[in-house]
């Protein structure tokens, strides 16, 4: 990498200081953890303008198949902005796409993808379009190869994969679209990674905090107190559980350095079997490894209950 290249890329490896322009790409439906952090972000935009908001695929227990899973993210979507009081919104959220790559040159076209591919191109590498995926990596993916020139004009905040010392990278988020991580990772684009098991796995919370922070302070902390209420009686957590709210911190990650520990490495290499591999010659990305939990609850419930009043 040239030494320009590699200057400009450090520079939006760097975490913001004021206020942003951000995408969110979310798959909404897929468990509880999203509706938190689209709510976080809503909550939070005095420092991360909104610009656009994309529904991801998924496929678990929740979805018939990646489109169906898209689908109904993208009518979560539509509900949360109802609940927080934030419908002017609606004319930017995005259906994304209905199956995942085919293989690491061909895309997936969709209007998220392709709202993202022409939207980032009106920013610049000194002053990029802050992108924070929760979900699977089609859409970003697929985007970087409809339009390559964005990996200079975009950061990318992803909650993904496992710690690189994990056993495995059976991850949700990251397994479900492993050519799409390869093509993210090796694009030479600025990523910000929080890995779930091993970091952002100590990011939990607990249902007496859940009622004693959220619960009756608006219709929308009464949704998402339910959503892990039911969750959790569905897995029959039993009477002491906790439960880890996952994607909340890659909005705090945009939010300030006290909410986390992070350092560069270099970039690694997302392999088929579900492991990493690691080339110390590759481009470099931030690596967060410790995640503040008391600190960014703290700022979470704070926000939260001042939304959609």
């Amino acid at each position: 990498m040239k030494t320009k290249d590699l200057a400009g890329l450090l520079h939006r490896l760097e975490r913001p200081t004021g206020p942003v322009d951000v995408v969110l790409d979310t798959d909404t439906y897929n468990e509880v953890d999203d509706q938190f952090a689209l709510s976080y972000l809503l909550a939070s935009q005095d420092q991360l303008r909104v610009k656009a908001l994309y529904a991801a695929p998924f496929f678990n227990e929740n979805s018939t198949g990646p489109a169906d899973g898209m689908e109904k993210s993208y009518q979560e979507i539509l509900k949360l902005l109802g609940l927080a009081g934030c419908q002017e919104l609606r004319d930017v959220v995005f259906r994304g796409s209905a199956s995942y790559l085919p293989d690491e040159g061909t895309p997936v076209p969709s209007p998220a993808a392709e709202d993202l591919a022409r939207r980032a191109m009106g920013y610049s590498p000194e002053a990029p379009l802050y992108v924070v995926a929760i979900g699977a990596l089609t859409n970003i993916a697929s985007a970087l190869l409809l339009e390559p020139a964005i990996a200079q004009r975009i950061t990318l905040v992803w909650l993904g994969g496992n710690a690189w010392d994990w056993p495995d990278n059976q991850e949700f988020n990251a397994f479900q679209d492993v050519a799409a991580d390869r093509v993210v990772f090796g694009s030479g684009a600025a990523v910000v990674q929080l890995p779930c098991q091993g970091v952002v796995s100590a990011f939990r919370v607990s249902g007496p905090e859940l009622r004693q922070y959220l619960q009756g302070k608006s219709p929308l902390c009464d949704y998402l107190v339910e959503l892990v209420e039911e969750s959790q009686r569905h897995w029959n957590a039993g009477p002491c559980w906790t439960r880890p709210i996952w994607d909340v911190t890659a909005v705090g990650w945009l939010l300030g350095e006290r909410f986390m520990l992070d350092r560069l490495e270099p970039s690694p290499i997302f392999q088929y079997d579900h492991h990493y591999s690691f080339d110390k010659s590759r481009h470099p990305m931030r690596y967060v490894y410790h995640i503040q939990r008391d600190e960014l609850f703290a700022d979470l419930f704070e926000k939260l209950p001042k939304l959609g009043q």
